[in-house]
């Protein structure tokens, strides 16, 4: 079972519709999903993916990452009407969700491209649990970088982290001790700590509540150290203050792009 196998069942359970069911019997029905404001449309392909599993065929009009205007038709379906209602909530339930996602990022990665073309914007891990392989696709169709997908792909020495191990120094070595295949990006709240984890040699080094000016004077120092390491802002970014950030930035990540950014509206219509 896959994951749209589990949302599905979610939805329908062991009764399946029974709305439907009791009105229907192998009534054909054609429709048609319509954007209900701009946005970057996403989704398209899992929404595809759901429907075919409860037997109605697709036609995407436009492909997941296009600009759609409101009004636009995204994707035809037809099929048996209890095929195609079923599907409905969660075929549209996704593409709203994703859809706001990528609008969002790419709002975001061309505000900052046009102060720093090379800086790029990222996800977190702060995704809705079953749900974090969608929101960070969808942050990838909006020109974003999905960033680690979980514990396991890189390491990232946090705060907790380093109050437990005793130090940023003490964390920093005791890793490359025992990693040796993987980035290594350590959290810093502070100079000291940044240019310490810079002298011991880190792949990436996340400037956490730094103020714009800070972090500027920070990032400047850790490059005179080594000009290699990856320089990362997270925390307090917004969409008013993130090109101050993108001036020196190579990686701003933002956790709201995928915990609270506004669902984009779409409705399925039956023609």
């Amino acid at each position: 079972m896959n994951d749209i196998d589990t949302y599905l069942e979610e939805d329908l359970g062991t009764e399946g519709d029974v709305t439907s069911d009791a009105l229907f019997t192998d009534e054909n029905a054609k429709a048609v999903i319509i954007a209900k404001e701009d946005c970057i449309v996403a989704g398209l392909e899992e929404a595809k993916d759901i429907f075919l599993k409860i037997g109605a065929e697709t036609e995407l009009i436009v492909n997941d990452g296009d600009l759609v205007k409101k009004g636009d038709p995204v994707c035809k379906v037809r099929g048996q009407a209890k095929s195609i209602l079923k599907g409905e909530r969660l075929a549209l339930n996704i593409i709203c969700r994703m859809s706001g996602i990528a609008t969002e990022t790419k709002k975001l990665v061309e505000k900052s491209r046009k102060i720093n073309h090379k800086v790029t914007i990222a996800a977190t891990r702060k995704t809705t649990p079953g749900f974090r392989k969608y929101e960070k696709k969808a942050v990838k169709l909006g020109g974003g970088e999905t960033h680690r997908f979980g514990l396991f792909d890189a390491v990232m020495i946090k705060d907790n982290h380093i109050k437990i191990a005793g130090s940023v120094e003490k964390a920093i070595k005791k890793v490359k001790q025992k990693v040796h295949d993987k980035i290594i990006e350590v959290e810093v709240e502070n100079e000291k700590d940044a240019l310490l984890a810079a002298n011991l040699g880190v792949d990436v080094i996340m400037l956490d509540n730094f103020t714009p000016e800070k972090a500027k004077m920070v990032t400047q120092k850790i490059r005179e150290i080594d000009p290699k390491i990856l320089i990362e802002i997270s925390g307090g970014v917004n969409q008013d203050n993130i090109i101050e950030y993108a001036d020196f930035a190579d990686r701003i990540s933002l956790g709201y792009l995928t915990h609270s950014v506004k669902s984009k509206d779409f409705s399925l219509e039956i023609t």
